[in-house]
């Protein structure tokens, strides 16, 4: 399957509207990319899909972020990777960084059940999505085991490594066991990467994670430091999402450029807001002691955060495009994308559904919107619409 290309201005059109309506989260992003950019618009299919994801949960950074600069790459070579990088981020970014300068979002009843309503609506996403991917890429006994298997290995090992976990028992399984047919089921996701790029991107990528903190120390910039420190961060978190808060929390509040009270009011004013989790950069970039704060050190922050993953991201790139096509590639990705099923089943369960559904109202909603985009097939923003304003009567009107 090869997609047509795409402008940018195209790009950016579907991803501004994914970074106004996705909350819940990195796992939840990836449900509302595939409803809107497998199922709806048919941008490349669900094994493709999977094979990114797969890729990207490798990969340290903002997995699902580097997913979306993927999917950009591939419609629409580097301007549609930009494009989708800064429709998605910027929403959110600008709301963060407008609750820096003192803007109070979401305060009592109304916001308070506005945020629980996007929590149920994404538990309707993830649902959707794990349903989707098991049909096409857990169709048989053997990788439904696997997903099986990934799914209890993602539940009792917490966080990113828990995904790592799986991902790699899961590719094994597949060399094991999934081995036949794997030339007919190759794919044609094919991303617009020379060896050449991908090196030079390789090199930058160490480059920023080994040079950056000797040129900081030696320079005493602290415009440089802050750089250095959400450049850290980036480099050296799987999975993205909330994995990155104690890593955020050693590079700021450690060393006293952001107070410990700030550091958890803005990470609460993060939960409230659609996109990455990545953007709660622009806060602490915008209130930091260190650097020229406000603006610029949200800027700073931003770019310091999201650029080593996208820079390894295109960097693997041009290696994985040969890789894939060999056999024993392809046996290894049909495991793995079993795996991703595994890994979102379990993480609907925990922390998606363990924290939103709290009550049988919170469930009869999120029942509501399952059908609304299962049955439906309603666009996954009038869902956050119905969800969010579900949430907020729930908050005014108790009904259990």
């Amino acid at each position: 399957m090869t997609a047509r290309q795409g402008s940018a201005w195209e790009i950016f059109r579907v991803f501004l509207r994914l970074g106004l309506t996705s909350f819940g989260g990195p796992i939840a992003h990836l449900g509302y990319f595939r409803a809107e950019l497998v199922e709806r618009r048919k941008w490349l299919d669900d094994r493709e899909y999977a094979d990114l994801v797969a890729l990207c949960q490798f990969l340290p950074g903002p997995a699902s972020s580097q997913v979306g600069f993927g999917i950009g790459l591939y419609r629409g070579r580097y301007l549609g990777a930009l494009a989708a990088f800064l429709a998605f981020t910027l929403p959110s970014a600008i709301l963060m960084l407008a609750f820096a300068f003192g803007a109070s979002l979401f305060a009592g009843p109304v916001g308070e059940g506005l945020l629980a309503g996007l929590k149920i609506v994404a538990v309707a996403i993830i649902a959707q999505a794990v349903l989707g991917m098991a049909k096409s890429l857990a169709p048989d006994k053997q990788r439904a085991a696997i997903a099986a298997v990934a799914a209890i290995a993602a539940s009792l090992f917490a966080g990113s490594a828990g995904q790592l976990i799986a991902i790699v028992l899961g590719a094994i399984a597949g060399y094991l066991f999934c081995r036949e047919d794997a030339v007919s089921n190759s794919t044609n996701l094919h991303f617009p990467v020379g060896r050449r790029t991908g090196m030079v991107c390789l090199v930058l990528f160490l480059l920023l994670l080994l040079g950056l903190p000797a040129l900081a120390a030696v320079t005493g910039s602290g415009t440089l430091a802050l750089f250095e420190a959400f450049s850290r961060a980036g480099s050296l978190v799987f999975g993205g999402g909330h994995v990155i808060l104690p890593l955020l929390q050693a590079g700021v509040v450690a060393p006293g450029w952001v107070t410990g009270q700030e550091f958890l009011t803005g990470y609460g004013a993060a939960q409230a807001v659609p996109g990455p989790l990545f953007t709660f950069a622009a806060f602490l970039g915008a209130v930091s002691t260190v650097g020229p704060g406000g603006i610029g050190g949200a800027v700073i922050a931003l770019v310091a955060i999201f650029l080593p993953g996208f820079l390894l991201l295109v960097g693997v790139l041009p290696f994985w495009n040969t890789l894939r096509t060999r056999p024993w590639a392809q046996a290894l990705m049909r495991g793995a994308n079993a795996a991703v099923v595994g890994i979102l089943a379990a993480a609907l369960y925990d922390p998606v559904f363990s924290t939103a559904i709290v009550g049988p109202a919170e469930f009869c909603l999120a029942l509501v919107a399952f059908v609304l985009l299962v049955s439906w097939k309603l666009p996954p923003w009038i869902v956050v619409l119905v969800g969010a304003a579900g949430g907020v009567f729930l908050a005014l009107v108790p009904v259990f």
